[in-house]
């Protein structure tokens, strides 16, 4: 099972659209995950009709509209493994213990806010994928989202996928 990992999309105001690599993750995965901060229901409709199945949560820059469609935490088992999907889970200060506690039946936690990418596995718990954002870097050197695969109750090839900067009008 092919999965995509995103976050922190905000489009608009970020971006008109996801850059087309992320669209091609999408096409060819079975699932798609995405921590909140969609900002638009466009591209949560958009998401939804290209994804084969999307496992979503809002975020905090999601309004009410998102909100009544999205979950704060979205949990789904993914061919054994368990995962659990959040927008926030507080400063990086001691998170794998605090997401350990929060999350203790999940094998997978995903989460999004920071904008930075992140991989850690919890001592006794989950591991913690967040994939940065596909459209405001911030002060990362680049634009991001995550792939993986889960087989079997694991996780495997899981990989931080680099976006091209995007151009500016007129170049």
């Amino acid at each position: 099972m092919r999965l995509v990992i995103t976050a922190d999309t905000h489009v608009p105001p970020r971006a008109k659209d996801l850059p087309e690599p992320l669209w091609a993750a999408i096409d060819a995965a079975d699932v798609v995950l995405h921590a909140g901060d969609w900002v638009d229901e466009a591209l949560l409709d958009a998401l939804a009709a290209r994804a084969r199945r999307l496992v979503g949560v809002y975020g905090n820059n999601d309004g009410p509209a998102l909100r009544a469609r999205l979950p704060e935490v979205a949990r789904v088992e993914l061919d054994g493994l368990r995962v659990a999907v959040v927008h926030e889970t507080g400063p990086k200060t001691r998170r794998e213990e605090r997401c350990a506690a929060r999350f203790p039946d999940t094998d997978l936690l995903v989460f999004g806010h920071s904008h930075i990418p992140w991989d850690t596995v919890a001592p006794g718990g989950p591991r913690l994928l967040n994939p940065g954002s596909p459209t405001d870097r911030r002060a990362q050197p680049y634009a991001t989202f995550l792939t993986a695969r889960v087989a079997a109750g694991r996780l495997d090839e899981v990989e931080l996928h680099r976006l091209p900067p995007r151009r500016s009008p007129g170049h």
